[in-house]
Parts: structure tokens; C-alpha cells; sequence
């Protein structure tokens, strides 16, 4: 027997080498289907893993309690002076501390003051903060130290700077040791120490996880709470084109660290609740968990991989009828060849098993190019867009959608092959014969 289908399985590959364009233009159904559910499954997985990515960076286990400053009305932007109270307060903090199953907590207040290094400027964003800010949010040390608990406390000038204000305000400088100046001279400014350096986040513009930040974090420098609130207070005022701005606000942000992820959203529910004022929820402050960002990205990931799967599917009908529809008139054009087979000797699964091992051939080459066509393509994509965008769209090629997608183009060989060989084993072999 297995001599039998080796004989067939040689014979079937002959037939198919015979006929090498006819057999590629057979397969291109399949080709195209196999490497349609391949880059689109890696798109999706892609998307997927960059919102894993930005989770890692911002915390699977944090919430994150904004201040947001409220809509400007047409009345008050007429106003020559105006003073706005709004966002987290201290009495949120001390009460949002309490709640039960949090690991840790921290506190954090944009000063929104100037940032320069001799004759460097950048708009980077000056945050006094405890030591804690650096675990919760994984902000990880590149080189350098980071302030202690006691430089904290004790309100010591000293600060560590994200990746990108450090090679915009010293590009040829080691930032180790030197010395950047908070503010201005005339509403009070501070000169702190850089002691550390931050790597780089990769959280890229335009991501949700940027989005939820509201600030480029590569662009922040950290340094004591206590030191921020002695030179600023909590007021900031800002003068422009004949106007006054006067701000007064506690704090920032707000970042709470639940003891496990399954607690994440409950104690999100909670915080709102706590924060709110006379029970109504408050439009000056915004909870929202960097979990959220990875339920949303499996949420549309599962809606992608359902419309991709039904595209992928047709495509796969599509070239599989055109399989039935070229072996068809293949039987037809070897219906003598049938004739002389059955005459001497072949049986009905003989002939059966040579057709349908023709049309596994040519879905399975097809698979396999479709295979590595898609997987190629996928992979390459990223390197394209960076390089007409310049921007970052990752790709994940999924061992499930290969092996899916190879059984699948094997099952299409063999259900739209099978009628066209069922039609020449039933062929009468006189008949056969006698066909011209």
C-alpha cells in the first residue's frame, strides 16, 4: 500500500510539473488566502503586544487619578484675570491611602514651571514627587542614582531626568552632575543637582498609553515633593497677551498600586466613589487603570480576528472552487488516459486517490507559499512604514495562525478535490476509451 501511494504521489507531481503554470494559477487562491489570515492575524497580534508593552511600562496593577483642568467658557476667556481652584486635593490623598488592598501609593505635582541648562530650554515637565513615583510607574534608572527618602523629606536639590530632556538639554554633556534650573528669576526658581537618568519609556506619541499620560514621560524631571511645594506652592500663574491666569491646585496625579490586577478595576470603582463630591462624580478629576488599555486592545483584537477569519475564509472557498473548477477540466482532458487505467486494471480508489493526491499537492504548495509569503511580508512591514512614516507599527507573526492556516489549505485540497475525483472514478471505462 504505501508503495501504491508513493507510485500515485510521484505520478500526481508529474501531472502537476507537466502543467507548472496552469497548477501556479490553480493555487494563487490559496497563496493568497493562507498569507491574508497570516498578516492580518500578525496586525492584530502586533497592536496586541504594543498594548502589553505600554501595560509593563505603566503598571498592570496601577490607577492612575488625574487633575483636569475644566472647559474654559466664552465669559471667562474674555476675562483679563481669572483664578481657577480645581483638580486633587490633599484631604483625596490621605483618604484614597486608606483603602484597603493597596500596596503603595504616590503623590505627584507638575510645578509647570521653565526648564533651562545654561542656554538650553526645553519643554520638559518639572514634577515634584517622593521616591516611590519610580517603582510605581517603572521608571527605570539608566545610569546615576535616584533620590532617597531622606533627600526627599529633607526637600534637597537634587532631581532625576527622563532620557529625552537629557540629550535635548546636554546633547554633548554627561548630565551626571550638573546642574538644571527650575523656573524663573522673577517668580522664584530652584537649581537642582541631576543625580540619575532615566531610560527611555518607549511609550511612542500617539499610543493609547500617551494618551492616558496626557505628557511625554521621557520629557519629565522628578525631584522632592517637599522642595516643589516650599519654592511654588500650589499656585501657578501664567501672563500672556494682556491676561492672567492664576491656578491653584494640590496635586497632579494620583497613582495607586493594587496588591494584585484582579483588584484593579473594583478599587477603581471605589476611588471614584471616594473622590467624589455630594455623590456626584467630580469633571475636575479622571480615573482610568493602564489595564484598560490591554482589555480594549483584546477587545478589538477578538472583533479583528473574527472579520480577518471570515475574509481569510472566502478567500480560501475561493480558491478552492477554482481548484474543483481547473481538476474538472482536467478529468474531461484525461478522461482516455481514465479509460486505459480502469482497463487495466485500476480500481475506482485508485483512481480516486490520484486526483485527490493532485489537488492536496497544489493546496499544499500553495499553503506553503502562502506561509512564507505572509510570515515574510509581516515581518518586513514594520521596517517599511518606519521608513515612509517613520513610525513604529509592530508585527507578531502567531505560530497558531501558521499552523491554522497550513490545515486549513490541506482541508481545501481535499473537500474540492474529492468531487472532481469521485466524477473520474466513476467514469465507465469503455466509455472512457472511446472518448476522443
Amino acid at each position: 500500500m504505501s508503495r501504491f501511494l508513493l507510485e500515485t504521489f510521484l505520478l500526481g507531481l508529474k501531472n502537476l510539473r507537466l502543467h507548472k503554470l496552469r497548477s501556479l494559477l490553480t493555487a494563487l487562491g490559496i497563496i493568497f488566502g493562507v498569507a491574508a489570515l497570516i498578516i492580518m492575524v500578525s496586525l492584530g497580534e502586533g497592536s496586541k503586544r504594543a498594548a502589553l508593552d505600554q501595560v509593563q511600562q505603566l503598571g498592570a496593577r496601577n490607577i492612575l487619578i488625574q487633575s483636569v483642568k475644566p472647559p474654559e467658557s466664552s465669559a471667562a476667556s474674555s476675562r483679563t484675570q481669572r483664578t481657577l481652584i480645581y483638580g486633587l486635593k490633599e484631604e483625596d490623598f490621605n483618604r484614597l491611602r486608606e483603602l484597603p488592598g493597596l500596596a503603595n501609593v504616590v503623590q505627584l505635582r507638575d510645578t509647570e514651571q521653565k526648564v533651562t541648562a545654561g542656554d538650553s530650554r526645553v519643554d520638559a515637565n518639572a514634577i515634584g514627587s517622593t521616591p516611590e513615583v519610580f517603582d510605581i510607574v517603572n521608571l527605570r534608572l539608566s545610569r546615576g542614582r535616584l533620590f532617597n527618602t531622606l533627600e526627599s523629606d529633607r526637600g534637597e536639590a537634587v532631581c532625576v531626568i527622563g532620557a529625552t530632556a537629557s540629550h535635548q538639554l546636554f546633547p554633548y554633556e554627561d548630565p551626571l552632575g550638573q546642574t538644571v534650573k527650575i523656573g524663573t528669576s522673577g517668580q522664584g526658581s530652584l537649581m537642582l543637582t541631576i543625580v540619575g537618568v532615566l531610560e527611555a519609556t518607549g511609550l511612542r506619541a500617539g499610543s493609547e498609553g500617551a494618551a492616558m499620560m496626557k505628557r511625554d514621560l521621557d520629557m519629565d524631571i522628578y525631584f522632592p515633593l517637599s522642595l516643589a511645594r516650599a519654592a511654588f506652592g500650589n499656585t501657578t500663574v501664567r501672563r500672556q497677551a494682556g491676561t492672567m491666569e492664576r491656578k491653584q491646585i494640590d496635586l497632579t496625579e494620583i497613582w495607586l498600586q493594587a496588591k494584585s490586577i484582579e483588584d484593579v478595576e473594583h478599587l477603581a470603582s471605589i476611588a471614584e466613589n471616594i473622590v467624589a463630591t455630594d455623590g456626584q462624580t467630580r469633571n475636575d478629576v479622571k480615573i482610568s487603570a493602564p489595564i484598560q488599555i490591554l482589555r480594549n486592545a483584546e477587545r478589538l483584537n477578538r472583533i479583528f480576528n473574527f472579520v480577518e477569519g471570515g475574509i481569510a475564509f472566502f478567500t480560501l472557498i475561493v480558491g478552492g472552487i477554482g481548484i474543483m473548477n481547473i481538476m474538472l477540466a482536467t478529468v474531461t482532458e484525461r478522461t482516455r488516459e481514465i479509460g486505459i487505467r480502469r482497463a487495466l486494471g485500476a480500481k475506482r480508489k485508485h483512481i480516486t486517490l490520484q486526483f485527490l493526491i493532485e489537488t492536496t499537492v497544489i493546496s499544499v504548495s500553495g499553503g506553503l507559499i502562502g506561509i512564507a509569503f505572509g510570515s515574510a511580508f509581516a515581518l518586513s512591514l514594520p521596517f517599511i512604514v518606519e521608513h515612509f512614516s517613520g513610525q513604529a507599527y509592530p508585527t507578531r507573526v502567531a505560530m497558531w495562525s501558521v499552523a491554522v492556516s497550513f490545515v486549513a489549505s490541506v482541508l481545501a485540497g481535499i473537500c474540492f478535490g474529492l468531487y472532481p475525483a469521485i466524477m473520474a472514478a466513476r467514469m465507465s471505462p469503455i466509455e472512457a476509451l472511446r472518448h476522443e
